[in-house]
């Protein structure tokens, strides 16, 4: 069942430099351990293919039920660099959950209306 990520998680993000992170929250433990084997470094980067460019990294938090991605190189510079340049990690959440997956069927229980 394709669904969107904001229907089995929530998101944090923010920016450093000309970097920026983004966070995944999962709902519920079992679509947390499948996630961490969808949702790869590769995936985002093409998910954010017009934004990164440079390396995604991917941490796991598993006592929070989450994925911490840094965004490399996906500020044009960073939010502070020129008052012409306005690019802010902020907004990288609200886009990482309109990422659309794959959810196996026997998890679809788990998905949020």
């Amino acid at each position: 069942m394709n669904i969107l990520l904001s229907q089995i998680a929530h998101a944090r993000s923010g920016d450093k430099g000309s970097n920026s992170n983004v966070g995944l929250m999962f709902y519920s433990n079992e679509v947390y351990h499948w996630a961490k084997i969808y949702i790869t470094e590769k995936r985002i980067k093409e998910h954010f293919k017009g934004i990164v460019k440079g390396d995604v990294k991917r941490y796991e938090l598993d006592n929070l039920q989450s994925l911490n991605f840094i965004l490399g190189d996906s500020l044009g510079g960073g939010g502070s660099e020129s008052i012409l340049n306005d690019a802010q990690g902020k907004t990288h959440g609200q886009a990482i959950l309109l990422m659309e997956v794959e959810l196996p069927e026997s998890l679809i229980d788990k998905v949020k209306s």
